[in-house]
């Protein structure tokens, strides 16, 4: 079988980012179609962050994505059966994920990556860890030019 790359961990399932990209890690791991580099990873890192924010075990939540539930039914599940996050607390988890990497304790980590992949010509491109996977995997991570402050934007650098 070909291997498949999962979602981006930008992708989101009801404000919760990298939920989608774990379950689809889950599936393409027993359809044999996971990059090997991944499988030392799985319930790890990311994935291990997720199901601790929703206070579940991830092998509760691998069987409910081997269930055939759809994506949305295994979030609820973990609503259910874990905790279900205020509106406010997604909003932060999804933040906080989408910026590691960003000036925090995980920003080296992300240079070594890009080293290590080959990818080091496009750092200005990956600024988070989110970012990287998403080079790494063969995509464009987004813009979020329009969030950096005024005085960083590239046309308000001009010399004098």
């Amino acid at each position: 079988m070909s291997e498949k790359f999962p979602r981006s961990p930008y992708d989101t399932i009801g404000g919760l980012v990298y939920f989608p990209r774990m379950l689809d890690k889950i599936r393409l791991f027993a359809a044999g179609q996971l990059p090997e580099a991944y499988h030392p990873s799985l319930g790890d890192g990311f994935d291990g962050r997720c199901v601790r924010f929703l206070h579940v075990q991830y092998e509760d939540v691998r069987q409910q994505a081997l269930s055939g539930r759809s994506d949305e039914e295994v979030l609820t599940w973990c609503y259910e059966h874990g905790r279900k996050p205020a509106d406010e607390e997604i909003e932060i988890w999804s933040d906080f994920m989408r910026k590691r990497g960003w000036r925090d304790d995980s920003s080296d980590r992300v240079a070594f990556r890009l080293k290590e992949a080959g990818l080091e010509h496009r750092d200005k491109e990956a600024v988070t860890m989110f970012d990287f996977i998403d080079l790494d995997e063969g995509r464009i991570p987004p813009d979020f030019s329009k969030w950096q402050p005024p005085r960083f934007r590239p046309e308000s650098r001009t010399g004098g």
